[in-house]
């Protein structure tokens, strides 16, 4: 994910990448050689004192993130910290906490907002007042991620880990406050496999989220209106079907979609504007720690 970062920004006038830190030096200076960072730091102290940068990338592993959070927070640059923003609530409120008592400005890297077919999405909706239904699905493989060598602990909480790259769907196109969440089929952690649950909101929007566990299904988001169907699958492909029609007409996804990893090149802009105290689309870590809230009110 860093060198995918590094891609995105390095496209942007005016945006110097200054230098790079991680834990592993040889990666750092691998990363540093192929997109031409200039200086490779041994400590995040290293880094700040010689870069005095205006925003940090953060691209940790999970259980990573907090400690590497919380140091950052110790110098007064913007933060993105990539998802998940802590490996479960608890994780999240205490970077929250800690970026509030410090009074450091952070933002927490969901790049499917920065889609473009998400945005089209938006676009078309903002012109409709009436009620919306949000489908969202959802598909996680435990038993792969463990044999993949991701650790334990995030396993266990891998609806945080993963799941909140659907999940925020929810927040990005209901609107109003969430007044209640209904678990349907609810979670088991002993025999993961079905998982669905029914969310309202204060507007009159309804979503509804179903996941597989450990067997096949999609990715996949529909938002319906009395006037228009979108349907996001891929997620990265937006397709429209209008009243009185039965066919899916799709709309050509954005350049930067296809020449970077998809919504990393529209979030680079706005984290640009955001470290710059400009007007921005960046999700707070406020707003990140509500999707991983309703995440946990899903999987009561």
């Amino acid at each position: 994910m860093a060198g995918e970062h590094i891609k995105a920004f390095r496209d942007i006038s005016g945006v110097e990448l200054s230098g790079i830190f991680s834990r592993t030096v040889s990666r750092a200076k691998s990363l540093a050689k192929d997109f031409g960072v200039h200086t490779v730091c041994l400590t995040l102290d290293e880094l700040y004192e010689k870069t005095r940068a205006n925003l940090v990338v953060i691209a940790v592993p999970a259980l990573s993130v907090r400690a590497v959070s919380e140091a950052c927070f110790a110098y007064p640059w913007t933060c993105l910290i990539e998802k998940p923003a802590g490996y479960n609530v608890a994780d999240a409120e205490a970077i929250a906490g800690s970026a509030k008592s410090t009074g450091r400005r952070a933002f927490v890297a969901l790049n499917r907002r920065h889609y473009s077919s998400t945005r089209t999405v938006l676009q078309d909706l903002a012109t409709n007042a009436g009620p919306r239904f949000i489908h969202v699905q959802d598909q996680e493989d435990a038993i792969a991620a463990l044999r993949a060598g991701q650790p334990k602990l995030v396993v266990d909480n891998w609806m945080y880990a993963n799941s909140i790259h659907v999940i925020d769907y929810l927040k990005v196109f209901g609107r109003g406050e969430i007044i209640s969440v209904e678990p349907c089929i609810r979670w088991n952690p002993d025999e993961p496999r079905f998982v669905v649950a029914k969310v309202t909101f204060s507007s009159g929007d309804v979503g509804f989220y179903e996941a597989v566990w450990n067997g096949p299904g999609p990715w996949a988001v529909t938002v319906t209106t009395q006037e228009m169907r979108w349907e996001l699958r891929p997620l990265e492909q937006a397709a429209f079907q209008p009243y009185g029609s039965r066919k899916l007409e799709p709309v050509a996804v954005h350049e930067w979609d296809v020449k970077f990893k998809p919504g990393l090149r529209a979030q680079a802009e706005e984290a640009v504007k955001a470290a710059r105290g400009q007007s921005h689309a960046l999700p707070s870590l406020e707003e990140a720690l509500a999707s991983m809230k309703l995440v946990q009110e899903i999987y009561a």
